[in-house]
């Protein structure tokens, strides 16, 4: 008996999601509305269709009585709770205040990294596919992506092509290295082996590490997430790793991520870069969010989150293999999303990928488009809804699209 809400059909009508109020308004970017008599189910954007833990309404609602919302201070109760939500979910040991520092968004707290690792033109080894907010982020900052493909082993997992890495690693004179753990958008949850491989390579070659962990806490059927920072004392030192509460609560739309960095030197650097704007700076409302939950209520609504994530996905994945010939994907890891190949089931029916996208979004099935995420004939499918609207997904795609 689940003791948090998982089941309920949220309506995000008219409450700004672009999930939702979104569809059909950027052409190129948002998915079309779906035509007449069909509803959207929301499996494009990485946001989640469930109502957040109560803690954090709770905590933001008991600042919102007090009538006032000027200049603030950030109180250790901050600090202290992300200090306890790391030691208490990923093991990590010697995490102090002065290595946290707040990012506006991880994307940013990225730059402001690369910034201060390198200059504007450096190349930067990426795996792909690759996380489309990456490729933009980076290319609009000048930076030069070098992707190092992932490839999937006999048993359809994900890995790190090592001896590709090296080679570009070697070839274009890099020195930073952006790592995404667990990884988008394949869902795979890197192994302490795999990781201590990568780290080999990079203190090599003397590459110095952001990470981007925002999935970290989303992590299904039994995965174990390893820190990138704990692998050894050089991952340690050379790695700025970037955190936030809002994808594990549905907290986008209050802004606010976070940084942890032991390196003095590296931090230093990375928070005046930060400061540069004089806008990387946090809001009431979200640091009392983040307070509420990376409480005691919070951790338990994240286990609960997880199981029923783990459900959605082997749902979806054992579905998928049975009944749709032509389409293959990797079981996620970790994250709620899937990543689709479409390639053979094109071919076999003559379709693109253009094609078979507006089918489902004709229908209500709002899934996403995966080639930005620099992989051919992909789609990528959200699966943090309740599982009965996944369940009616996979009805509607059967009857009117994967015929």
């Amino acid at each position: 008996m689940m003791k948090y809400d998982f089941t309920s059909i949220m309506d995000r009508r008219g409450k700004d999601a672009i999930a939702i109020d979104g569809l059909g308004a950027i052409p190129g970017f948002t998915p079309d509305a779906p035509k007449p008599g069909f509803d959207p189910i929301p499996m494009w954007v990485a946001d989640m269709n469930f109502p957040t833990a109560p803690s954090i309404q709770e905590k933001i609602k008991a600042r919102v009585e007090h009538p006032a919302y000027g200049y603030f201070f950030t109180p250790d109760e901050y600090y202290d709770s992300i200090i306890n939500w790391q030691t208490k979910r990923n093991g990590v040991k010697g995490l102090e205040k002065k290595h946290i520092g707040y990012e506006n968004g991880v994307l940013g707290g990225v730059i402001s990294a690369l910034n201060v690792m390198c200059s504007r033109g450096d190349k930067i080894l990426v795996h792909s596919p690759t996380y489309i907010g990456f490729t933009m982020s980076l290319e609009n900052n000048g930076y030069v992506l070098v992707h190092s493909p992932l490839k999937r082993d006999e048993e359809g997992v994900w890995r790190m092509d090592y001896d590709d890495m090296e080679k570009k690693l070697k070839d274009n004179n890099i020195h930073v290295a952006l790592f995404c753990s667990p990884h988008n958008p394949t869902g795979r949850v890197w192994e302490r082996e795999e990781l201590e491989k990568a780290m080999a390579l990079f203190e090599k070659y003397e590459v110095q590490i952001v990470s981007d962990e925002i999935w970290s806490d989303i992590i299904l059927n039994g995965n174990k997430f390893i820190p990138t920072q704990s692998v050894n004392e050089y991952a340690r030192q050379n790695t700025v790793a970037m955190y936030a509460p809002s994808k594990t609560f549905n907290l986008a739309g209050l802004i606010g991520s976070y940084h942890i960095i032991y390196n003095d030197r590296l931090r230093d650097r990375v928070l005046k870069e930060s400061s540069l704007t004089h806008y990387n700076s946090i809001n009431v409302l979200s640091m009392h969010a983040l307070i509420g939950a990376y409480c005691t209520e919070g951790q338990e609504w994240v286990d609960e989150l997880c199981e029923v994530l783990s459900g959605n996905v082997n749902f979806a994945y054992d579905y998928i293999l049975k009944n749709y010939k032509g389409i293959s994907l990797a079981k996620p890891q970790g994250t709620y999303m899937l990543y689709l190949d479409c390639a053979e089931y094109l071919k076999e029916k003559g379709m693109t990928t253009d094609q078979l996208l507006k089918a489902g979004w004709d229908v209500g099935v709002v899934w996403q488009d995966g080639r930005p995420f620099l992989y051919p004939d992909t789609i990528r499918m959200n699966l943090a809804l309740p599982y009965s609207r996944v369940q009616e997904a996979f009805r509607r795609l059967d009857e009117y699209v994967l015929k």
